[in-house]
C-alpha cells in the first residue's frame, strides 16, 4: 500500500464498527480511516451516538442524507408488493442505498478501500458487497475476515479503552430505518421465546380501539392520507405513528438467510403494512384476473432481488418494464381500518375499475342487453367435460 491509503468505513458508532477502526489501521496497514453514517431514517439519537464515537476516537465523520431515494425505493417495493416470507422489505433495500452513498463519499475522498463490520453469517455483508465490488477500490470485512466474536471485541475495546457506550444498544441487535425496525438476539434466538412487549417501539399493543384512514395512489405511487398529498418520506412517517398506536406492523418469522441459515427475527414496519395491504386491494379492483396473476410471479422475482439487495439487477429492470405498465391504473383511493393490530382495507374507489355492481348483482336479470344468466347454461355443460370424461374411462379400466 502507498503512503496515502485511505479506507472509507460504514460506520455506526457501535461495537463492531467502532472495534473496525483501529483493526483497520493495525492489521490492514491503513494510514487513514474515515467514517460515513447514512441517514435512511434512523432515530436523531443513532447520529448523536455515532458522532460522539467518531470524535472520540479522532474520526473523520461523514452523514449523508438518503432519506427520500430511500423512501423512493420502498415505493418502488409498494408497486411490486414486495414481502420476503410474508413480511415487507425494510433493511434488505436499505442496505444498496447505504452501499451507494458510501461508495460515492469514498471516491469523493480518494479513498482506496471499503470496509464494513458485518459478520460472516448475516446477510448484510452480501448487500454492501454486491455494490461495492463493482468499484475499483479495495473492500475489506474485519469482522469476517477475522473471526471476531463479541467477546473479543468488548475485550478488545476495552484495553484500548475505545468509546463503545455511545453506541450500545443492549442485549438486543437494533437496525432501525424509515420503513423498518428490525429486533433481534438474545433470547430473541430461541424460537420457542415468547417475546416481551418492551421490545417494541414503533407500535402499541393492539386494543379494541379502531380509525379508518384513506390513502391515495396514483400510477400505483401512495400519494396523500385523508385526501392531503404529501411526500414520500412524510407520508411513512405519519402512518408509522397513525398505525404504530394501533399496534399495526409487527412480525415475528423464522426467517431464511441467503447463506442458508435459519434465524428468528421480529420486526416492526407499521406504514409498511398499511401501504401494502391498500395497495394490494387497489390492483385487485383494477387489474384483470390474468394480469393479477401473472404479477404474483412477477412481485415474487421482484422481492427475492430486493432481498438480496440487488435492486440494480437487469432483471429489476426487465420486471419493472411489466410493473409499469400495470400501474397506469392502479390509481385511486383505498380505506383501511386500523383495529387489533390489522390494516385492514374495507373500501376501496377507482375510474379504472373492472367492474360493474349490475353485471356481478344477483338482483339483475339482463345487464346492458349483453349478459343473461340463461347464457351461463352452455359453459356450465362444458365445464369439467374433460374431467367427467377421464373419470368415466379410469372407471372402466378398473372395473
Amino acid at each position: 500500500m502507498s503512503e496515502t491509503d485511505r479506507v472509507a468505513l460504514a460506520f455506526s458508532g457501535g461495537l463492531d464498527t467502532t472495534v473496525c477502526v483501529p483493526l483497520l489501521e493495525e492489521e490492514y496497514d491503513y494510514d487513514e480511516v474515515i467514517g460515513v453514517t447514512v441517514d435512511v431514517g434512523q432515530p436523531e439519537s443513532e447520529f448523536e451516538e455515532a458522532e460522539k464515537t467518531a470524535e472520540a476516537l479522532d474520526l473523520d465523520h461523514y452523514v449523508v442524507d438518503a432519506t427520500e431515494e430511500f423512501a423512493e425505493l420502498c415505493f418502488d417495493a409498494v408497486r411490486a408488493n414486495a414481502s420476503y416470507q410474508g413480511y415487507p422489505l425494510g433493511t434488505a433495500l436499505a442496505r444498496p442505498v447505504i452501499a451507494q452513498a458510501i461508495l460515492d463519499v469514498a471516491e469523493e475522498q480518494d479513498c482506496t478501500g471499503l470496509a464494513h463490520g458485518s459478520t460472516g453469517k448475516g446477510n448484510d455483508q452480501l448487500r454492501f458487497e454486491a455494490v461495492w465490488r463493482d468499484s475499483d477500490l479495495e473492500v475489506i470485512a474485519p469482522v469476517r475476515e477475522l473471526g471476531l466474536t463479541r467477546e473479543f471485541e468488548q475485550s478488545y475495546a476495552e484495553e484500548r479503552d475505545l468509546p463503545i457506550e455511545g453506541g450500545d444498544e443492549g442485549k438486543y441487535s437494533i437496525d432501525t430505518n424509515l420503513w423498518s425496525r428490525s429486533i433481534e438476539g438474545s433470547e430473541l434466538e430461541e424460537p420457542g421465546y415468547v417475546p416481551p412487549e418492551d421490545i417494541y417501539e414503533w407500535t402499541s399493543t393492539p386494543t379494541e380501539e379502531t380509525l379508518e384512514i384513506e390513502v391515495g395512489f396514483e400510477n400505483g405511487y401512495p400519494v396523500s392520507l385523508d385526501g392531503e398529498a404529501t411526500s414520500p418520506v412524510e407520508l411513512i412517517e405519519e402512518l408509522n405513528d397513525l398505525a404504530g398506536d394501533y399496534g399495526v406492523g409487527r412480525s415475528d418469522i423464522m426467517e431464511d438467510r441467503m447463506l442458508g441459515l435459519k434465524v428468528r427475527e421480529n420486526y416492526e414496519h407499521p406504514a409498511a403494512t398499511v401501504l401494502l395491504n391498500a395497495h394490494a386491494a387497489l390492483e385487485d379492483l383494477v387489474l384483470t384476473k390474468e394480469e393479477r396473476d401473472f404479477k404474483k410471479h412477477v412481485d415474487h422475482e421482484w422481492s427475492e432481488k430486493g432481498y438480496q439487495g440487488l435492486v440494480n439487477a437487469p432483471l429489476i429492470d426487465a420486471l419493472e418494464g411489466f410493473i409499469a405498465e400495470t400501474q397506469t391504473r392502479v390509481t385511486g383511493t383505498v380505506t383501511v381500518r386500523l383495529e387489533g393490530g390489522q390494516a385492514r382495507p374495507v373500501g376501496r374507489e377507482s375510474t379504472y375499475a373492472v367492474y360493474s355492481a349490475e353485471a356481478a348483482s344477483f338482483n339483475t336479470e339482463d345487464v346492458t342487453g349483453s349478459i343473461e344468466q340463461g347464457d351461463a347454461t352452455g359453459v356450465a355443460k362444458y365445464h369439467g367435460f374433460q374431467e367427467r370424461l377421464a373419470n368415466r374411462v379410469i372407471d372402466g379400466h378398473d372395473e
